[in-house]
């Protein structure tokens, strides 16, 4: 399957599925996936643009609303995470995840999905460390903090996704604490010099991101939020030494140091942490075979050990990408083997079984207020995950070939009007907009409805 990799959106559709377009033209090739690593901006008219942190001179309608209205339709399957600049009232009415427009699905504010069997993992937002313990309290209209902590990351949804076993794919908007130090730092702070105080005090990335990586250990992940292309290769197993080359890094277009066109809202900083270092990889010795009692062996012949294959060693690459705009590196294409279906087919989704148990375990967890009660511990939640999976796979569903279609619990609605329709309410926060996919969503799991309540 090729996969096209977006770093931050901003809300430009169309030049990013032009620049699509273009490559496939150019390469001769089909893009069956696009994943797009947050500040998407699903602002389906001016009410929502209200609900997006961003200074008043960033405020735009951009492009999604096209999609979200019929007036255009996405040319590719398009899976998205949320970053810090969103219409956070939109996605919160799908905070267990569902189509933001046709063709076009949101993982939610953690979540899960299956793309012709594979798993592609993500978690929507930033980190702050004031509010990662709080519940998700957040409700319209939402006031300055509101607007802001509405989009930080909680512990709620870190803990659910560490007990996913090992997905291909994740996706994040923030980069996870201290992967700069696992690959070419050196160009990174060549380009982005204004990125060095936060790498020397530790502060650069989300330490529970971290712990997710080397927790899930997948085979990629792709990230944003900082507007600069960087790959890094996380070992897993430092006693093995990675030993794939690496292509130098293209030249990077000039930029001025100072970063005008990023949108700075001064309370989005990151926490103090301190930053992790790397075990130093050795390789380990090899052992001789034990010797075969019955081989007839002459004086003079030499046993010699059965070649042995490397160990290898498990990596997880990492890639961020650049904002959508000219002459920036904000888009990458790679290949990625499918479990399931022949090259060239069509790209369908499906729940992955694994989450919905998670999800259902952990429903007696969430809490819409700012008290968060204490979580179990692993060995515990383990085994209600263990419970749930069975009750899963019992009462959802599957198709012919054994998957749960999210289209047949999930189908895009349009729940809130289009631009135009505002009136002497545009600049004001709309109501909370019910939406059929998450009571779907939750009626497939058996679990109350939290959000459109």
């Amino acid at each position: 399957m090729k996969i096209a990799i977006e770093g931050c959106c901003h809300g430009q559709l169309d030049a990013i599925y032009s620049q699509i377009a273009t490559l496939e033209a150019r390469n001769n090739y089909k893009v069956d996936l696009l994943l797009i690593c947050g500040d998407f901006q699903a602002v389906r008219n001016w009410r929502d643009l209200a609900c997006m942190a961003v200074p008043d001179k960033y405020k735009e309608l951009a492009d999604f609303h096209k999609y979200y209205t019929g007036e255009k339709a996405a040319p590719i399957p398009t899976i998205v995470i949320g970053g810090n600049h969103e219409a956070s009232n939109y996605m919160w009415e799908l905070y267990h995840g569902g189509w933001l427009a046709p063709n076009i699905y949101f993982l939610g504010h953690a979540g899960v999905v299956q793309a012709n069997g594979l798993r592609i993992a993500g978690v929507s937002g930033i980190f702050k460390g004031h509010d990662f313990r709080h519940g998700h309290h957040e409700k319209l209209p939402y006031d300055h903090s509101a607007m802001r902590s509405i989009y930080h990351v909680r512990e709620y949804d870190i803990r659910r996704l560490s007990l996913l076993s090992s997905p291909n794919i994740f996706l994040s908007h923030d980069w996870p604490q201290s992967i700069e130090h696992h690959g070419n730092l050196q160009d990174l702070l060549r380009r982005k010099r204004f990125l060095e105080p936060d790498v020397r005090t530790g502060k650069l990335g989300s330490p529970p991101l971290m712990g997710l990586l080397q927790n899930l250990k997948p085979q990629w992940w792709f990230a944003a939020h900082l507007h600069a292309r960087f790959e890094a290769a996380f070992n897993h197993t430092p006693d093995i030494p990675i030993q794939v080359p690496q292509a130098p890094p293209p030249p990077p277009p000039p930029q001025p140091i100072d970063n005008p066109d990023e949108i700075v809202i001064e309370d989005d900083e990151f926490d103090d942490f301190a930053t992790t270092a790397s075990a130093v990889p050795h390789t380990p010795p090899r052992e001789a075979p034990p010797a075969n009692p019955d081989e007839i062996q002459l004086e003079d012949e030499d046993v010699e050990a059965p070649p042995q294959a490397p160990a290898q060693p498990i990596i997880t690459q990492f890639l961020a990408l650049d904002k959508c705009l000219p002459k920036r590196q904000f888009l990458e294409v790679i290949d990625v083997e499918t479990p399931l279906s022949p090259p060239n087919s069509n790209v369908s989704l499906s729940f992955d079984p694994e989450w919905l148990a998670i999800s259902k375990a952990f429903q007696p967890w969430f809490s819409t207020t700012k008290l968060q009660r204490a979580f179990p511990d692993e060995a515990e939640a383990r085994a209600m995950i263990a419970k749930e999976l069975e009750w899963v796979d019992a009462n959802v569903k599957k198709s012919e070939e054994g998957v749960i279609p999210v289209d047949d619990w999930q189908t895009f609605v349009v729940t809130a009007p289009g631009p135009g329709s505002e009136g002497a309410d545009k600049f004001k926060q709309p109501e909370l907009y019910p939406n059929p996919q998450t009571a779907a969503f939750c009626k497939m799991l058996d679990i109350p409805d939290k959000i459109s309540s």
